[in-house]
């Protein structure tokens, strides 16, 4: 079958084979004889991070399924395919603070301990206390610590790589009617406090939501602009060097700057794009930059898998020859390269 109604691109080619499991202990025997068969398997859950090809994946796709949320005191338990946005709703009106600025990101909980999913100020692996993987090279199960997974800007020890499947995450969350301290500036402007203060766990999700919709970035049947996969390239993070090169090839436009705490800085992605030449709304056959958010591409209606990657290659090209920076993709890449 067609994996493009999978997935939030709304692309990609066919499978060989769809195998739908609903319950952990289903997914990790699912996985056991496949790899037992040496047949070729790819996740997929939300579909809400990956390109998948025109030619699909030749092998055998386990969707995701299952369900639930268990909650002792301040701590949640989820099971991997749960929608992340439900789990921040659950958390929200049960008066659990940590992940209120990860509202309307779509996509599923297993998902985000591998990009360590962050927004406006908050990641998930600051709240996150163990993850259940399935250990795809012995086969065992086993809950893995935070420091066991190489947590870092929109990465893990996951990304990449297929050795682990994510069968459930556990946060460690703050018992309160008040969000964390506000982190970042945008979000402050919106709830009309100061940086640093905490506002009501609802208004936070609210004003977050309201953010996100206003840049195409909540899934929504109404909007063409949410036909995408979220921002597409990461925030280049540059050492003091490659920083100083950026800033005297952007002169006299000031490139921004967000200092990381090993030293090096990160900047915005679509701050480069936009300086490069690339505007909100520009098409490329069917495929585009969104209207309201340069760092989302979206498929028009039609648009081919190959037609989105060459409007990104692109985009990184133009990058890379107006400032030297290399854009990184966030979405991962079934059945092609980077």
């Amino acid at each position: 079958m067609s994996l493009a109604p999978l997935t939030t691109l709304r692309l990609g080619g066919p499978a060989r084979r769809l195998v739908r499991v609903a319950t952990a202990d289903e997914l990790v025997a699912t996985v056991r004889e496949l790899d037992a068969a040496g047949e070729p398997v790819l996740l997929l859950a939300g579909g809400s991070n990956v390109v998948v090809s025109d030619a699909g994946f030749d092998g055998t796709v386990v969707r995701i399924e299952t369900r639930g949320i268990e909650r002792d005191g301040a701590t949640l338990t989820v099971e991997s395919g749960e929608e992340w946005d439900a789990v921040v709703r659950h958390a929200v009106r049960g008066g659990l603070a940590g992940v209120e600025c990860l509202s309307g990101i779509p996509g599923s909980t297993g998902a985000t301990p591998i990009q360590n999913v962050g927004a406006y100020g908050q990641d998930v692996s600051q709240t996150i206390a163990s993850v259940r993987v399935l250990d795809r090279r012995s086969g065992e199960v086993a809950d893995l610590p935070p420091g066991a997974c190489g947590f870092a800007y929109r990465s893990s020890a996951f990304k990449g790589r297929a050795d682990h499947v994510v069968l459930g995450v556990t946060f460690a969350l703050r018992e309160s009617d008040q969000g964390e301290p506000v982190a970042y500036a945008e979000l402050a402007r919106a709830l009309g406090v100061e940086l640093g203060d905490r506002a009501p766990l609802g208004d936070v999700r609210e004003a977050v939501l309201a953010l996100r919709r206003a840049k195409g970035m909540v899934i929504d049947a109404a909007d063409p602009d949410s036909v995408s996969a979220g921002s597409f390239f990461t925030n280049p993070i540059l050492d003091a060097e490659a920083f100083a090169q950026l800033r005297r090839r952007a002169a006299p436009q000031s490139p921004p700057a967000f200092p990381e705490p090993d030293g090096r800085i990160k900047t915005s992605a679509a701050w480069l794009i936009q300086r490069a030449g690339f505007e909100r709304g520009m098409v490329r056959g069917r495929a585009a930059i969104s209207s309201k958010h340069t760092l989302a591409l979206v498929n028009r209606g039609g648009a081919s898998a190959a037609d989105l990657v060459a409007l990104a290659r692109e985009i990184a090209g133009g990058v890379r020859d107006a400032f030297g920076v290399v854009l990184v993709p966030e979405p991962a890449f079934v059945g092609h390269e980077w």
